[in-house]
């Protein structure tokens, strides 16, 4: 099971992160500062870096340096995680052997995906099995969905938000619990974004909508 590093100084963003990917099946540890990852590091390495860039004393720049240093930490992949949006800052983290970056506010379902890319760029991969309900089935590693065993085009929001739902089967779901998880914790939009892209789904699945139903006043429920 690969082990994730996360340095983050806002512990609700770390405690958000790293619940998020024990859920996905990944080992995760989160450390608010440089000091406290380094000490984590004598124990074990880890198969990622997660490196938030504004960080008290040590910035994720400078831990980046330092493990791109070290022949040890070399080879292992890193992820920025910025509030910064400028084109300078992310070419920066880049240029200095970061592997991808996510800028905030984030969907925790993107970022996800963006980690299995690295890993399995790296050779490291977690295997996720499909989610079916009668005769829907969604393979979170391909990135596909099938209903009665024809596929289903889906875009990216709409495959994520699908995937929660499935991935929470017989769970009543607001629609600020799904814009936080699909579209990001901080995401400026309304919930009426979620509504929209229910009555797409719905739409697209035909006969599969059926599975996905509305709770008055609260957000959806996805059973059989």
């Amino acid at each position: 099971m690969p082990m994730i590093y996360l340095v983050e100084d806002d512990q609700n963003i770390r405690d958000l992160i790293c619940y998020a990917l024990r859920g996905d099946g990944f080992r995760a540890s989160g450390f608010e500062d440089a000091n406290s990852l380094y000490r984590a590091m004598e124990k074990e390495l880890p198969d990622l870096f997660i490196l938030d860039i504004m960080l008290e004393g040590e910035s994720g720049y400078d831990i980046l340096k330092k493990l791109k240093a070290n022949a040890k930490t070399r080879p292992l992949p890193v992820l920025m995680l910025t509030a910064k949006t400028a084109e300078y800052d992310k070419v920066k983290g880049l240029d200095m052997g970061a592997d991808d970056y996510v800028t905030k506010p984030f969907g925790v379902m993107e970022l996800l995906s963006r980690i299995r890319a690295i890993l399995r760029r790296y050779g490291v991969s977690e295997s996720h099995p499909a989610l079916r309900l009668g005769s829907l089935s969604l393979d979170p590693d391909k990135r596909s969905v099938e209903y009665d065993g024809k596929p289903v085009e889906l875009t990216y929001k709409e495959f994520e938000l699908l995937h929660y739902l499935m991935d929470n089967l017989e769970l009543v779901l607001s629609r600020d619990q799904i814009m936080e998880e699909v579209w990001g914790y901080e995401y400026a939009g309304e919930t009426r974004t979620v509504d929209v892209h229910i009555r797409s789904l719905r739409h697209k699945l035909g006969d599969g909508a059926r599975y996905i139903h509305t709770v008055r006043n609260v957000g959806y429920k996805m059973e059989a």
